[in-house]
């Protein structure tokens, strides 16, 4: 076999960072914060747009100033959200906003003061019949000052004198601002001519187009903490589990990540850590109180071994979470690490708030589920049923899972953060991440 040449290896790892960092950050400036490797994106551009394009489906344009990625979408309820600095995300309105000064700006002159900025916004509002938030009020500046600073950091707008937030100030502040017009062109993704409504958008955004399911299947590993089989199509899963082998090698080449394969589903692990907008482990109150929360609900809740599917076993893909479990977890970490470990006062004086943090950031990096359309072990319930699931009952099936109550099921993947390892030996399938044994597993 002929070794690979230093050339072939350097090549191989340019193109390697230089599509890792957009698949991380889509929108790369030659003056941005990533100024440093827009010169190798722009080396490697035939390249890397033929690659996105084959694998993912995703169109990439290279221009002497920018680079944009144009990823689609998910679908309902699997996008990646906009945040504002606090960590607080957007809201619909801010979301309105974005879009209005969006529309502004993409005919704007060079340069124009602030006020103005916000008068055409009010402007596009009523034109569009859009019902926009008093922007004379406090909340309303706020909002509308988020949406300003998130284009401040696209580079869509330069603050030449002053600064966005000047809105926000009783007296009314104003600032010069320098308009792209071509960053804020290319800024947004989805087919906007072609989409009737938001809904409209969001569900073409998600076609895969020619790609069908192998495209659809690669968007979700590259995009999403782990895919579960039981929520894919028959369709996705059958190509996924006759390519996963070939795909993984793909992935490494590509894109430098890591696939690990389960009986329960695949996941594509960056060891570098860079690739996601989601941490856990990782810093602040709310990561802390998950990390240590789905740490002791797998240790809490253990059912019994059904046995590997491939020895005619039932693959458990999660377990219910008993009502009043977390809340009653989370009295107990706040009482035992909450003012040692710092954490903010509004979420140790509000365990409601801590809750529902907690509990996004988990069902987002996709290890508990709300309970909705549920199959629960043994019932042969019709698919699309709802039922309230016995504490302890075993779940083997959360394909459709949607927000439809207050229960919650805890999914196998969440066995990674228990606190215990065994090691036993792999079988021909991989040792799966089943929430039967909490403890990690690694294969020999």
């Amino acid at each position: 076999m002929t070794l690979p040449s230093a050339h072939d290896v350097d090549l191989a790892a340019e193109r390697r960072t230089a599509a890792r960092l957009l698949l991380a950050h889509p929108l790369v400036t030659s003056d941005g914060p990533h100024a440093d490797l827009f010169p190798l994106v722009r080396r490697h551009a035939d390249w890397l747009g033929k690659r996105f394009q084959q694998v993912l489906g995703y169109r990439l344009l290279v221009d002497s100033s920018y680079a944009r990625l144009f990823k689609a979408g998910l679908g309902a309820r699997a996008g990646h959200r906009l945040v504002r600095s606090t960590g607080t995300p957007f809201t619909p309105h801010t979301y309105s906003c974005l879009a209005l000064a969006l529309s502004v700006l993409v005919t704007a002159p060079e340069q124009m003061l602030l006020s103005q900025l916000v008068a055409d916004i009010r402007a596009a509002a009523a034109d569009a019949d859009v019902e926009l938030e008093e922007t004379g009020r406090a909340a309303g500046k706020r909002t509308l000052a988020a949406a300003l600073r998130q284009l401040v950091e696209w580079g869509v707008l330069i603050e030449t004198e002053g600064h966005v937030a000047a809105i926000t100030q009783e007296a009314g502040g104003e600032a010069l601002i320098t308009v792209d017009r071509e960053l804020a062109r290319v800024v947004v993704a989805g087919p906007l001519a072609q989409s009737r409504d938001g809904a409209d958008l969001v569900r073409q955004a998600a076609d895969p187009g020619f790609g069908g399911p192998r495209t659809y299947v690669r968007r979700m590993l590259v995009e999403t903490p782990v895919v579960h089989l039981d929520e894919l199509t028959d369709a996705e899963r059958d190509w996924l589990r006759t390519r996963q082998r070939r795909e993984a090698q793909a992935f490494i080449e590509l894109l430098g990540l890591e696939t690990e394969i389960r009986a329960e589903g695949v996941a594509l692990v960056d060891p570098e850590e860079e690739l996601t907008d989601l941490h856990l482990p990782g810093t602040g109150t709310v990561a802390q109180a998950a990390l240590l929360l789905v740490e002791r609900l797998a240790e809490r809740l253990r059912p019994s071994d059904p046995g590997h599917p491939a020895t005619g076993g039932v693959l458990v893909v999660g377990v219910a979470v008993p009502d009043g479990l977390v809340n009653e977890l989370l009295v107990e970490l706040v009482a035992e690490y909450g003012s040692r470990s710092n954490w903010q006062r509004g979420y140790l004086e509000d365990l409601h708030a801590l809750r529902e943090a907690v509990l996004d950031l988990l069902s987002r990096m996709r290890l508990l589920t709300p309970v909705g359309p549920l199959r629960a072990e043994g019932d042969g319930l019709p698919e699309g049923y709802a039922e309230e699931l016995p504490e302890g009952r075993q779940v083997t099936d959360v394909r459709g899972a949607r927000p439809a109550g207050e229960g919650w099921v805890l999914l196998a993947a969440a066995a990674r953060y228990a606190t215990r390892v065994t090691v036993r030996p792999a079988s021909p399938t991989g040792s799966a991440f089943q929430v039967t044994d909490v403890q990690q597993e690694l294969p020999l």
